[in-house]
């Protein structure tokens, strides 16, 4: 439960204490934060002394009576305008008008209490301000969380097309240059390097465009039964020119039909994922395996690989965004470090989950659990358009 620390600046002895017995054990339930706020109180008898308690350690809510000795309650608001101090004030006053009601609202003044007032009074300001206050402070810390996300995201995605930005650019200066002499075809090894760049600046794109799709949901998915052994044929079938360069053996393995109510592109997503992972991250002359085991209201997909494999503190990161294992056995495997992290979001949409077991030189296995999409459910992450997302 949070606590909210709140000062009375009163000079009646007799309002202080009025205000410390009613608001004494007094908690509120704020169901748009989820939670419950508690009080304890201070007091000041004077504008001065309320002043000096305020710079000296600022309280959350303030109590302020208009007509006290020395400075008033106005003048108070007037020491504290150009602060900035994280708080919120409440004028007291017997002397209650519409041009009072003005002035300190203009003065900083959150909101205005009229004595003689009765306990519920009290606790209905209070109430009031205490919302207004933590969800004042809750949407600046998300609107400042937000700031260092974008920024981060944007440092991440900079430095993740620094490189090939660069690659390409060296590359087009040898040709502009004629660095490797007259014959065109010295130049074909250059272009076909620039291309594989370019084609992991594309996918990257992609990738992020499949993950605000799916996170926005700003995409109607379009749920139909779709055969799932079909799909992983599909993706087989794409990776097969790069398994058969590096003689990989692909197997599907499949007892029963295996249909799930779903968006096919979507299941495309994690099929290409999955697979295109299990073929780049293997060892020549490895190994793919596919398995699908359908039960009665979902299935669960397995890929392995006999590949480099990961230690445990690489798994541990590997569903995290921009998240790609590098070390000297991947670095010449291209990819964004989006591709499972999309993954793990769409197993969450169908109401399943993605696990990874994974031995370094032995191989890795991930493991993804689906569940038929809710039937009506209309909106909500998609895929591509139709292309089935890029791996990873």
């Amino acid at each position: 439960m949070e606590a909210l620390r709140i000062l009375v600046i009163d000079d009646e002895m007799g309002m202080r204490l009025a205000v410390e017995r009613t608001l004494q054990g007094y908690s509120v339930p704020l169901p748009d934060v989820d939670g419950e706020v508690a009080f304890s109180v201070e007091t000041a008898a004077s504008g001065e002394e309320g002043v000096e308690a305020i710079l000296a350690r600022p309280p959350d809510i303030v109590l302020l009576d208009h007509k006290l000795p020395g400075i008033s309650g106005l003048e108070v608001l007037n020491a504290l305008a150009d602060r900035n101090l994280d708080l919120l004030v409440v004028m007291i006053t017997a002397y209650a008008s519409l041009e009072t009601a003005i002035i300190a609202t203009k003065r900083g003044a959150f909101d205005f209490l009229a004595k003689p007032f009765t306990p519920g009074e009290l606790k209905a300001a209070v109430r009031k301000s205490a919302r207004h206050l933590i969800l004042q402070r809750q949407a600046r810390r998300l609107a400042e969380e937000k700031k260092q996300v974008r920024f981060q995201f944007l440092s991440v995605l900079a430095h993740e097309l620094k490189a090939p930005l660069a690659a390409v650019q060296g590359y087009l200066y040898i040709v502009r240059d004629r660095a490797l002499g007259d014959n065109l075809s010295d130049y074909d090894k250059v272009v076909e390097r620039s291309l594989l760049r370019i084609d992991g600046m594309r996918k990257m794109i992609m990738d992020l465009l499949d993950l605000t799709r799916i996170e926005s949901g700003t995409k109607k998915r379009e749920l139909a039964p779709v055969d799932l052994v079909e799909i992983a044929q599909l993706s087989m079938e794409t990776m097969l020119p790069m398994a058969q360069e590096r003689s990989i053996t692909m197997e599907l393995k499949c007892d029963a039909p295996a249909k799930l109510l779903a968006d096919r592109g979507e299941i495309e997503i994690v099929f290409n994922n999955l697979v295109s992972n299990a073929v780049k991250y293997n060892r020549d002359g490895g190994r793919v395996d596919v398995v699908i085991l359908p039960y009665d209201d979902g299935a669960t997909i397995s890929v392995s690989d006999t590949g480099i494999g990961m230690s445990p503190e690489e798994s541990a990161k590997l569903f995290n965004e921009f998240v790609r294992i590098k070390n000297s056995k991947t670095k010449n495997v291209l990819g964004s470090g989006l591709g499972l992290s999309i993954v793990k979001k769409l197993a969450g949409m169908y109401g399943g989950d993605i696990s990874v077991e994974s031995t370094q030189d032995v191989g890795t296995t991930f493991t993804i659990t689906l569940k038929n999409a809710p039937e009506g459910t209309s909106v909500s992450g998609g895929s591509g358009s139709g292309v089935g997302g890029s791996p990873t």
